[in-house]
């Protein structure tokens, strides 16, 4: 462990509490001193499992002078409560997407954070892989010239693990259903390659899962510059599946789960495959957020952004729900 390491406690201690904090153990630039939970045997395991200290009461963290910031992985209607606590306190917050499940919890964390000097970092790993950043790479190089159009798909088989009495699969909880809680990866990611979203038609069904939510989602996306961007979510799928298609007037990459990347130029016969290093995307975010606390670094995911993403998602929603296609401006103060 760093000596420098930033003192964490993890709140909200849910499935993927577990994923991070085997992140954390991957990097040495954080450590995790305390963990909460209102359920006292979800806690208890985990701080068994990763060496910290259980805490019965989350007032208790927030009084804790060695905890510096909070891994957030509560669910999204207790982001506000949570985070906003945590910023009154002076701590830091790594918060896992979506920001919040509305808008004015959104823009309210936004504030507190800002207002109380405190860093507050949203988790997107998806934009953080090889093919992205690979991608990325070339567009801010000129390589594909003009942005045009771009395919994304993100599938998954829910059928055997739905629980409908997870937060995760009601609509309280998760409004929009698989938009919210998938398709936000993808959308912020045609968002970070082909820039800003300025308005969403979409339409859903639910065709598999019980419940209220939609499983199956699909959304055409407008760009502030023109482009065009259609997105599948789905959670009636076979099989776990990704898909990334990026075309520009000079140049298109095409990435799927089980091809990998490739590029095809103007006047290329066919696409070259792009070998991509793999990267931890999780460690990638984790010491960003621990360099962020100590003064280096920016968040790449902000409060703003994080906001602007979720806005993207309820303009679907309202879509869906109205038939109509939906401004994303019409969602904010802009």
């Amino acid at each position: 462990m760093a000596v420098d390491a930033v003192r964490v406690a993890v709140v909200g201690l849910g499935w993927w509490s577990d994923v991070l904090a085997d992140a954390v153990q991957r990097t040495a630039q954080l450590e995790i001193v305390s963990c909460y939970s209102r359920t006292a045997s979800k806690r208890e395991a985990f701080a068994r499992k990763y060496g910290c200290e259980a805490v019965e009461q989350y007032d208790d963290v927030l009084g804790d002078k060695r905890v510096e910031a909070i891994i957030n992985t509560t669910p999204n209607q207790a982001h506000f409560e949570t985070t906003a606590a945590a910023a009154r306190a002076g701590k830091h917050t790594f918060l896992d997407k979506p920001i919040a499940h509305t808008l004015a919890d959104a823009q309210a964390i936004t504030h507190v954070c800002l207002e109380r000097g405190v860093v507050l970092s949203v988790g997107y790993q998806r934009r953080r892989e090889g093919h992205v950043r690979w991608v990325k790479q070339q567009i801010d190089a000129g390589q594909f010239g003009q942005l045009v159009q771009a395919e994304g798909n993100i599938s998954r088989d829910r059928a055997g693990v739905f629980d409908l009495s997870s937060w995760r699969y009601q609509a309280a909880g998760m409004p929009g259903g698989v938009m919210l809680q998938i398709g936000i990866h993808y959308t912020d990611i045609l968002a970070y390659l082909m820039g800003p979203i300025t308005a969403v038609s979409a339409h859903a069904a639910q065709l598999v899962l019980p419940g209220e939510n939609a499983d199956v989602a699909a959304l055409l996306l407008e760009h502030a510059n023109g482009a065009l961007s259609t997105l599948a979510a789905s959670y009636a799928s076979a099989s776990e599946y990704y898909l990334m298609n990026i075309y520009g007037k000079e140049a298109t990459a095409y990435y799927s789960l089980h091809e990998g990347l490739r590029f095809l130029t103007r006047g290329a016969s066919a696409p070259s495959p792009v070998p991509c290093e793999p990267i931890d995307t999780l460690v990638e975010e984790l010491n960003e957020f621990a360099a962020c606390v100590r003064g280096e670094a920016q968040p790449e995911v902000d409060g703003d952004q994080a906001t602007a993403s979720l806005a993207v998602i309820h303009a679907g929603i309202q879509s869906v729900r109205e038939r109509r296609r939906v401004e994303v401006a019409e969602l904010l103060d802009i």
